[in-house]
């Protein structure tokens, strides 16, 4: 499993190093870009010892931190009920991932831009009612759960319409695997969707002989309900490129806008560290959490610093717009309640090791064991 996942990873990063030329950091919303280059930013952290002894400590301090759970495993009984609690909460996924993307498409169509704050109407050459009506129409579709697959399938390809006009989309890179959950889940309840199937199945009742979907579009529906297992895959892999997108491109390629929100924000009086250091290990933690991410490596832990940094960033920053993170926030969440899933390291560890994490979605529960 591993020789297949590797590859793959690599080539994600590789694909979306590969097109920065027009991609707009995350930073353009709260302040302009500025001038800097990759090799002035490293060189300036290469040359200070007191950098490099902080990075190679937190990396060290990371893979010491992991061993050390693996090899000790504390709390071991605590954090088994929290995963069987946690895994309690999968018949509230639908709802939880149509909010998460249906929410801010009705506020990106309300505001007049598609997906991206930086991706207006104007700066796709797109018509702004058409916008408007698309993040607002499909928004509430996903809000209310009617017609739920068929209105996540057009924010796709909405989505990939956005991303072929131009690659700053990317920086909303989250929403394609959060769709892609939507279409596997369906409406689920509570959902519109779930209130006409129950009227549908009903003997006797006047929308049974009239309704339309039941002989057509369910059979599409069950096919793809049978794969459900595959949303933590999904939305993990989905995730993690985004943060590799965010580190490479936002903070590494385009040096200059990272450290004019270092500079606007004075955060170096918040961690008393060199601005070059606060770029550098940013992006570094960014792209470690993604690859962890996509990987499914201690993937409820990678969840948890990634809440962490998306609070940091909504308080932190008083001008950054709310509605940017409510998707990252609630895909964040399903994968708080499913874990890692099918095809991640966290299953092959919970065999090797005996840790108890999840074998495999909605798979047995785990029981605790006295050490």
């Amino acid at each position: 499993m591993t020789r297949h996942i590797a590859p793959a990873a690599a080539a994600v990063v590789l694909l979306l190093a590969a097109v920065p030329a027009r991609a707009l950091a995350h930073v353009r919303y709260v302040t302009p870009g500025g001038e800097g280059r990759i090799g002035e930013l490293l060189g300036a952290v290469a040359s200070d010892p007191l950098a490099l002894a902080l990075l190679f400590g937190g990396g060290v301090g990371t893979v010491v931190a992991g061993a050390g759970w693996l090899r000790f495993r504390p709390l071991r009984t605590d954090l088994a009920v929290l995963r069987t609690t946690l895994r309690s909460y999968d018949d509230l996924l639908p709802w939880l991932a149509r909010l998460a993307i249906g929410l801010p498409l009705v506020g990106a169509g309300f505001t007049g831009y598609l997906f991206s704050p930086v991706a207006t109407a104007e700066f796709l050459g797109l018509p702004g009612p058409a916008v408007r009506l698309f993040g607002i129409g499909v928004g509430f579709l996903l809000v209310f759960g009617f017609a739920t697959r068929l209105a996540a399938a057009v924010g796709l390809a909405g989505y990939a319409l956005g991303l072929a006009l131009s690659p700053a989309l990317l920086l909303a890179l989250e929403y394609a695997p959060g769709l892609l959950a939507i279409l596997l889940l369906g409406g689920g309840r509570p959902s519109a969707d779930h209130v006409f199937s129950r009227l549908s199945n009903a003997e006797g009742s006047v929308y049974q002989r009239i309704d339309p979907v039941r002989e057509t579009l369910a059979p599409i529906g069950e096919r793809l309900a049978a794969r459900d297992d595959l949303v933590p895959v999904v939305v993990r892999v989905g995730l993690g490129a985004s943060f590799v997108y965010l580190g490479i491109v936002q903070k590494l390629l385009m040096p200059g806008q990272a450290l004019a929100v270092v500079a606007k924000y004075d955060l170096t009086a918040v961690v008393p560290v060199s601005p070059e250091l606060w770029v550098v290990g940013a992006a570094l933690t960014e792209v470690a959490l993604g690859i962890a991410l996509a990987l499914g490596l201690f993937t409820r832990a990678g969840c948890g610093v990634a809440i962490l940094m998306f609070t940091t960033t909504l308080f932190g920053l008083p001008d950054d717009p709310v509605m940017a993170h409510v998707s990252l926030f609630g895909l964040v969440s399903v994968l708080v309640i499913t874990g890692g899933g099918a095809y991640s390291l966290d299953r092959w560890l919970a065999e090797r090791f005996d840790t108890d994490a999840d074998v495999q979605w909605r798979g047995d529960e785990p029981t605790p064991t006295a050490d």
